[in-house]
């Protein structure tokens, strides 16, 4: 059986990610914890919440880290760099990758060179 509809054609639009502030994150965990123990799950009805949101949120609040409140899935993006910039990042991290290959390579050499040298003497001392 084939379907009639279009293989591209989507009949809803993707949903969007909810976004929370640190402000109502805080609200929404006082609210949450001054509720009595039957009108907790209420509370998280309202607001289409989870558990574990108030967890999560709680355990940041106690930490004293008001920022980690924001989640960073959601928050706006860092600005970008620019094209320079992102450049020369990338040149710095390709110059430490190929610094710490040579230093390898030169290890290597340097062990090479001695075990070499012992042959020579050892094939010397046979004869």
């Amino acid at each position: 059986m084939t379907s009639t509809k279009p293989a591209g054609s989507d009949p809803a639009p993707r949903p969007k990610r909810r976004t929370f502030s640190p402000e109502y994150k805080l609200r929404i965990v006082a609210e949450y914890d001054a509720a009595p123990k039957n009108e907790k799950g209420a509370v998280l009805r309202r607001e289409r919440l989870y558990h574990s949101h108030v967890k999560e949120w709680r355990a940041a609040r106690d930490a004293g880290a008001l920022e980690k409140l924001v989640d960073k899935r959601t928050s706006p993006a860092r600005p970008k760099k620019s094209a320079a910039e992102a450049e020369n990042e990338k040149l710095r991290r390709q110059v430490e990758r190929l610094e710490k290959e040579l230093a390898r390579n030169k290890a290597a050499l340097e062990v090479m060179g001695k075990a070499s040298a012992l042959l020579e003497m050892i094939s010397e001392g046979a004869d």
